[in-house]
């Protein structure tokens, strides 16, 4: 067996569920569940459709680089929501089976060619980051982006020893778990540091159709042309149909730019036998192609999260995230005290940050907060904020 297997930590839900073992929610009140970041929204219609009529496509191998339809689909979403001049879906665009699998992935075929290579990531960060580093025989660099820096990670600390180093840097916007946003003039610093220390810029950009307002997030990509850096080098993005469409089942996402990366990608996926059933192809050219429902799935989260922001205001500082569809706010008392009393008192069960963390320099960034995700109908997210306003209030 490879013992960095050994190396890998519990999931924070696996934590979670250790945490709760033994103790009983409200038996009075029917239990909440803001921990999965799991899209409970109805999927589109118009994809529903083509699935059912796409069955056929079961009778047949699937392309590991995926039909060109798809990547034409994919090439023309990129192109549009990201102001690009241009992406080519023959070398630039790649179908992933969702983006936790192919983060993992684009990690065992980028990390090897340097000496003690590290893989840097923001931290707190989406778990797929530290695992896929570990597996990879990387060490792993953590940059801390708590209360103290206004949940944003301060690149500019990173010493150029660490960059010397570094062959992957995962860059999460919109942020799990806090929503921030990275910047055009952050992209600018980390694309001239790629090119000088030659890593591969990461950027899960899962969350990315989620926001309110008018102002859509910067984009990896979009920030290459602004830039005018386009030939993407050093630069890939992942994107997904699970938050965008509510379609966490299909298993369907993307990853664009750097052609120079996606060609021995493709190679390593090849190998490994990750190719997105055809039926699942049609769907997600139906998904890509509409935009309608994901406006309609926008304006949900805004109600959502205004209704709630109303109810929790008044009782804890917390404040809308720029973009996705978690709270994360910081707490008086310790996350895990804070999640077993609300789920004994009031049958809520929220995510401790410290699990979404690990401690570096004696200070895990996660620690006193809680992720909260507003996945469910409102109606549900509703009273959980009650609730949670009640359990404040006895403190």
């Amino acid at each position: 067996m490879n013992p960095l297997i050994h190396s890998l930590h519990p999931y924070p839900f696996q934590k979670l569920a250790e945490l709760i073992e033994g103790l009983t929610p409200n038996p009075d009140k029917p239990l909440i569940k803001l921990t999965i970041g799991e899209p409970q929204h109805e999927a589109p219609a118009i994809v529903l459709e083509t699935l059912a009529n796409s069955l056929g496509g079961v009778s047949k191998y699937p392309s590991t680089k995926g039909e060109l339809p798809l990547r034409e689909a994919i090439s023309k979403w990129a192109i549009k929501r990201f102001n690009l001049d241009a992406l080519n879906p023959d070398t630039e665009v790649l179908p992933v089976t969702g983006t936790r699998e192919a983060l993992f992935a684009i990690t065992q075929t980028l990390v090897g060619e340097k000496e003690q290579p590290l893989v840097v990531s923001p931290n707190p960060f989406y778990q797929i980051y530290e695992g896929a580093g570990i597996l990879a025989g990387a060490d792993l660099h953590f940059l801390p982006c708590g209360s103290e820096t206004n949940y944003k990670v301060d690149y500019q600390q990173v010493s150029d020893e660490t960059w010397q180093h570094c062959e992957v840097l995962f860059v999460c916007s919109p942020n799990n778990p806090s929503g921030s946003i990275t910047t055009l003039e952050e992209y600018a610093y980390l694309i001239e540091k790629a090119q000088a220390f030659n890593f591969t810029i990461v950027a899960d950009e899962c969350y990315s159709e989620i926001y309110f307002g008018e102002q859509a997030p910067l984009g990896l990509l979009e920030a290459c042309q602004q830039l005018g850096h386009t030939t993407y080098k050093h630069c890939l993005i992942f994107q997904s149909l699970s938050k965008r469409s509510n379609l966490p089942g299909l298993r369907s996402g993307f990853v664009a730019g750097d052609a120079t990366i996606l060609k021995p990608f493709l190679l390593y996926r090849t190998y490994q036998g990750c190719a997105m059933p055809i039926h699942h192809q049609d769907a997600s050219i139906a998904a890509w192609n509409d935009e309608e429902h994901v406006i309609k799935n926008r304006e949900i989260y805004t109600r959502k999260f205004d209704s709630v922001l109303e109810i929790l205001s008044p009782v804890m500082p917390i404040s809308k995230p720029e973009a996705g569809f978690y709270l994360w706010p910081e707490l008086t008392m310790t996350d895990e005290d804070f999640c077993t009393l609300l789920y004994q008192e009031e049958s809520v069960l929220v995510l401790p940050g410290n699990y979404l963390g690990r401690e570096d320099n004696g200070n895990n960034p996660g620690s006193h907060h809680v992720r909260m995700a507003l996945v469910a109908e409102e109606s549900e997210c509703v009273e959980a904020a009650k609730r949670i306003r009640n359990f404040l209030s006895r403190r």
